[in-house]
């Protein structure tokens, strides 16, 4: 379907939802619906609206332009207007593509993520842990909602594995380009020889589901529970709090015990099982549709490399759209983390309008 027929059926329909809206017929359920669609299709419509003006004005100066009986003053302000109409069609062209491209689903959510120590012992676990005091500085700039859902520490400052919900505006659409393995190039402070090392720490971003979005047979998990522990002491306690929930078909485990209350512990690692399930369902629709096309950004696969944190140079590379950012404490303290993000956020979006056309 070229973009023409698509804006065609947009306004027809946006037309049809207006009629429809003003009858006074539909029931509630209807009507919030035919609201919502309609209300994602206005802006649309309304770019749509401001293109087809712009082309007919332009038609209108040109006459203006070429009449010979025409006043030379208002002549001259024709051409003045009639280029700046030129130079504006294609702008409205591409910011109304940009309206066109197919909105992820998930977008609006929020999201569930995970960090895990990789390749590297104690370094890698402490470079987990800096990715977390990252991503939770990233939230505080954005006033976004950041829980703490499990941590398994290593009692040295590091973290084998942790999850968190973040939530908040459009948080899975700005996260969900940091999954994958992130790998750092220091000097641990326990080399004596001032060896740079290579460590590793693989990120999930997963869009939080609703019970809804997936369907559980409570005969498919298994639930345990056991006494929670932590290096120190941390999270220790005398009752059964910790919750293990296996499902049996995918066998995905998820386990909490950061709370007191086994109730709190159980509600939490539930939520990770949604969002793991839910994830998993999205990917095998993706790579259905995707089985033939690469994004260029990568596939957001959790065995992908993706970026270098490099401290002897001070710098950030994201291997993806090979970008390098000096400055790497910017990035960790979450400041600079958006520019990354925007960076990624281009050239998705660009991969997706070469597709439009």
């Amino acid at each position: 379907m070229s973009l023409m027929d698509r804006l065609d059926t947009i306004v027809a329909r946006h037309e049809e939802l207006a009629a429809n809206m003003a009858t006074g017929d539909l029931d509630s359920d209807r009507l919030i619906e035919a609201h919502k669609e309609y209300s994602e299709l206005t802006p649309v419509v309304e770019k749509a609206k401001e293109l087809q003006a712009a082309k007919a004005e332009i038609g209108d100066l040109a006459d203006m332009i070429a009449d010979p009986d025409g006043d030379a003053e208002m002549r001259e302000l024709a051409e003045e207007e009639f280029q700046q109409l030129k130079q504006r069609v294609p702008e409205l062209e591409q910011e109304l593509k940009m309206l066109l491209l197919p909105k992820d689903a998930a977008d609006d959510r929020n999201a569930i993520l995970e960090i895990r120590a990789g390749t590297g012992g104690d370094e890698a676990a402490l470079f987990a842990a800096d990715l977390y005091r990252m991503y939770q500085r990233f939230a505080e700039l954005h006033r976004w909602t950041f829980e703490p859902l499990s941590i398994s520490d290593t009692g040295l400052g590091g973290y084998k594995e942790a999850s968190v919900s973040i939530s908040g505006r459009g948080v899975f659409a700005r996260l969900k380009f940091e999954s994958g393995v992130h790998r750092v190039q220091r000097v641990p402070e326990t080399e004596s020889s001032g060896r740079i090392h290579t460590s590793a720490a693989t990120v999930a971003v997963l869009p939080e589901a609703e019970a809804v979005d997936v369907d559980i047979d409570e005969k498919d998990l298994r639930i345990d529970t056991y006494r929670a522990s932590g290096a120190g002491g941390q999270h220790v306690n005398k009752t059964d709090s910790a919750v293990r929930i296996t499902h049996g078909p995918s066998g995905i485990v998820v386990q909490c015990q950061d709370e007191k209350s086994q109730h709190k512990n159980r509600a939490k690692a539930m939520k990770v099982l949604l969002a793991r399930l839910y994830d998993h369902e999205q990917a095998k629709l993706a790579a259905e549709r995707a089985e033939n096309r690469r994004s260029q950004i990568g596939s957001g696969d959790r065995s992908e490399r993706i970026r270098t944190y490099n401290y002897p140079q001070g710098r950030v590379t994201d291997h993806r759209i090979n970008l390098t950012l000096h400055k790497l404490e910017k990035v960790l303290g979450g400041e600079a983390l958006d520019e990354v993000i925007d960076a990624l956020t281009a050239e998705d979006q660009a991969a997706r309008l070469a597709d439009l056309q």
